[in-house]
């Protein structure tokens, strides 16, 4: 399945992964075939490009006002008259992320609705500080290079940290890789390695906590996959792109009007009431007043979503596999708290801080420092707009204290923001996350159902491949498309991911070491 040819647009990495598109017409003849795609998120606008490009009838069904998901954008009013763009919070756009950068580049062919990032710091209440600016790229330089200059990492610590319980972070594969370690947690994988206790709190805990989750409950093969993709494997580097302009404008209107003028139908503010199997093997599809049949459909959908709609349509495929999509967990909730400030951050702020002892306070962003119309608002009212993430919340945490909590460890992070007034705030609480739990793996859906025509995209989805949060939802999306696009004998769209083994033949032999000794 896997070949090697170039490396993907814009790619640094000689050693990046093809998954060369399965072949077939460049486009469908005659009557096309029709697909329902349900959900509007990264998931379902990959699937719906990739099906739409091919000639295939799509009908794309979201139940929200706007596309985008979890990257989503919508208009506020704030109590100055102005009229601003919330969303759902920063997302980091990292220059591994192949297959969503190849959906964008769709709108954007030189990807210039995208700015890189500086830095990456990162803040331990304790004093500690650390930053990904000058590590290098490339595996094993970038995590040595990582030991040198954090200074959570002394030479005294080495002796004490069990370098075998480390080994296999240099040689993840999917999925090996959860038969070994899905069934530990991050936590305790961790610990076993007997990391300084500055690091793990530092660096390690605020990459698993990009899960949304304590990592108490997360499984360590996602942390380690996590590590191999972001880390270990890819020689892309850990610095980001970040959209200029709010999601809506810079993302997901323009990839909405290349849909419709590929004949793809939208309707958003739509929800999927239900859906039946039809007698030919195809679908009834009902939305409101919308009835219509389809020869398929992908189901891209957050897992409360997924579990509510399969509850009200049964029969879609094997009873086991419904009853495996109804053991799904989801994260625990968290917070998005953005303030618009009436004085700016001081000026050596940067655009992105991760935080680790801050109480809830997971990280900071100055929207000003990169998106241009919180640039443009905080130019002419010379304040500052900040936002801040509480990821892994109690769920029957208190909102009100919760929310004051962050603004007060905002003042610890940035004590100049204590004398500034707050004109207006937005908090978005939100639980649609996936939890990828301690032993979890197995119940995680694949692209494919028992119903050749039937298939899932999603972040919550198990691809087989080195991806991992908006990424894992892109190529969801393109192989769930891929899949039908092979049954109808239509040319497939090629994916590239991150080496899909350790980078080096002497470090995948240490990691095969602890397999045998």
């Amino acid at each position: 399945m896997n070949g090697r040819r170039s490396t993907p647009p814009g790619a640094l990495d000689r050693l990046a992964t093809l998954i060369p598109a399965t072949p077939g017409a460049a486009e469908a003849i005659g009557t096309p075939p029709s697909t329902a795609v349900v959900g509007g998120g990264i998931a379902g606008l990959a699937a719906a490009v990739a099906l739409a490009e091919r000639g295939v009838k799509v009908s794309l069904f979201e139940r929200e006002a706007t596309l985008g998901g979890r990257v989503a954008g919508w208009s506020t009013e704030l109590a100055d008259g102005s009229s601003v763009t919330m969303s759902r919070g920063f997302h980091a756009f990292f220059r591994q992320y192949y297959n969503l950068r190849s959906l964008l580049r769709r709108t954007d062919p030189r990807l210039e609705r995208l700015t890189p990032l500086p830095d990456y710091p990162l803040w331990h209440a304790n004093g500690m500080r650390d930053s990904f600016r000058h590590v290098p790229r490339t595996p094993p330089w970038s995590a040595l290079g990582f030991a040198v200059r954090s200074p959570t990492f002394s030479v005294g610590d080495l002796p004490r940290m069990n370098a075998r319980a480390a080994l296999p972070l240099l040689d993840v594969r999917v999925p090996e890789v959860y038969d070994r370690l899905d069934s530990v947690s991050a936590h305790d994988f961790l610990d076993a390695i007997r990391f300084p206790e500055a690091a793990h709190h530092l660096a390690f805990e605020v990459f698993s906590r990009s899960f949304f989750a304590d990592p108490r409950r997360l499984s360590a093969a996602e942390m380690v996959l996590m590590f191999h993709i972001y880390f270990l494997g890819s020689a892309e580097g850990l610095l980001f792109d970040v959209p200029n302009e709010p999601f809506p404008t810079a993302l997901w209107d323009p990839l909405a009007l290349y849909l419709e003028k590929l004949g793809a139908e939208i309707h958003v503010s739509e929800p999927v009431d239900h859906i039946a199997s039809s007698p030919d093997g195809g679908f009834t599809l009902t939305a409101g007043t919308h009835s219509e049949h389809y020869d398929a459909c992908v189901l891209a959908l957050d897992t409360t979503g997924l579990q509510q709609l399969l509850a009200r349509s049964p029969g879609l495929a094997a009873p086991s596999w419904y009853d495996r999509i109804a053991r799904l967990k989801t994260a625990p909730p968290f917070l998005v708290s953005r303030l618009w400030l009436d004085r700016p951050v001081a000026a050596d702020r940067a655009g992105f801080l991760g935080t680790s002892g801050y109480g809830g306070l997971d990280n900071v962003s100055v929207l000003e420092r990169w998106e241009h119309e919180a640039h443009n608002w905080s130019r002419r009212t010379g304040g500052s707009v900040v936002e801040l993430h509480a990821y892994a919340v109690a769920d029957k945490a208190d909102h009100t204290i919760e929310q004051d909590g962050l603004i007060d460890q905002l003042h610890r992070v940035y004590p100049e923001t204590k004398a500034a007034r707050i004109i207006d705030a937005r908090h978005e609480w939100r639980q649609d996350c996936p939890l990828f739990s301690v032993s979890g793996y197995q119940d995680r859906p694949t692209v494919h159902t028992s119903n050749p025509r039937l298939m899932i995209a999603g972040d919550l989805v198990r691809t087989g491949l080195p991806v991992a949060l908006m990424e894992r939802a892109a190529t969801s999306g393109t192989l769930a498309a891929n899949a039908l696009l092979e049954q109808w004998r239509l040319r497939g769209h090629e994916l590239w991911t991150v080496p899909v083994r350790g980078r080096g033949p002497v470090l995948r032999q240490l990691a095969r070491w602890t397999k045998t000794s």
